[in-house]
């Protein structure tokens, strides 16, 4: 007999569409990541990327979606997946895979492509309260991307090049505009790539800081999203959170941050299969 329980998590972001597999064990009751993929988005349909994704994964896995995968759960502007069993709203799916990657923690930022997002948590990943920045901001994934390809960078490089600055070149405007305006600036004036980048990632670091003070976030923080995989923008962070006397801040990272939303919905579907799984067991029994 079979005791392992497939689910599948797709996360449909403004830049990348995240897709993982996971397995349930029902003797052990272990959850384990499977397989993952990320695919860019670029022009093509979101529809069109998440079936392409789903295909893949089925087939690495040698599984068939009607008969192995027992739910799939979709997040971000993922109500658009056809293939999808239920939908569930990002906040709730980020901070359970927040907890899910990061045990322990009772805060998670979500730091996407279009804005940041501070969740606290209870030990479960129950959400408790939050705060947001405004899309408008240049606190944000798809301002690094931008920034990163003026200056002719891959976004994965970003991390590395921004732990070398010897004097970071913090931009000043608010919105991504004017920071951008601020970048092309810096870059005529002779600044070095590593130290705009750093600058960068310090402003936004300002921003994830003000937002987690705001909330009153308790430690430890799980830094989860496309830029929690950003080693730049984790070493900003606990460097803001210093300097801000805020020491006693325990920040947690992990190498599949970019998946914490897709995770989490795979993790919700799972649940949402078992209720309704003995729900249907219990009405079939009373009848």
């Amino acid at each position: 007999m079979n005791n392992t329980v497939y689910t599948m998590g797709i996360d449909v972001g403004g830049s990348y569409v995240k897709n993982v597999l996971m397995s349930y064990d029902k003797d052990s009751g272990n959850h384990q990541l499977v397989d993952k993929q990320t695919e860019k988005i670029r022009k093509r349909d979101p529809k069109d990327v998440a079936h392409d994704s789903i295909d893949m994964i089925l087939e690495r896995n040698n599984l068939n979606y009607d008969k192995d995968i027992a739910y799939l759960a979709s997040t971000g502007e993922g109500e658009m997946v056809e293939r999808k069993t239920g939908h569930f709203y990002s906040m709730t799916t980020h901070a359970r895979g927040g907890v899910f990657l990061t045990p322990g923690a009772r805060t998670v930022v979500d730091m996407g492509g279009l804005y940041v997002r501070a969740i606290k948590i209870d030990e479960r990943g129950k959400v408790l309260d939050y705060k947001m920045t405004g899309q408008c901001a240049s606190g944000s994934g798809q301002f690094i991307e931008n920034i990163s390809r003026y200056l002719g960078l891959a976004v994965e490089e970003v991390g590395d090049i921004s732990m070398q600055a010897d004097n970071p070149e913090v931009p000043s405007g608010i919105c991504a505009v004017l920071a951008e305006t601020d970048v092309i600036n810096m870059v005529s004036k002779g600044a070095s790539t590593p130290n705009i980048i750093k600058g960068i990632n310090i402003s936004i670091a300002q921003r994830v800081v003000k937002l987690l003070s705001s909330l009153k976030a308790e430690s430890p923080i799980s830094l989860m999203g496309g830029m929690g995989m950003n080693k730049g923008m984790i070493q900003a962070i606990e460097e803001v959170a210093s300097e801000n006397k805020k020491n006693e801040i325990q920040f947690l990272s992990h190498p599949d941050a970019i998946y914490s939303g897709a995770i989490g919905a795979a993790l919700w579907g799972g649940y949402r299969y078992h209720i309704l799984k003995e729900k249907s067991e219990k009405e079939l029994v009373a009848s």
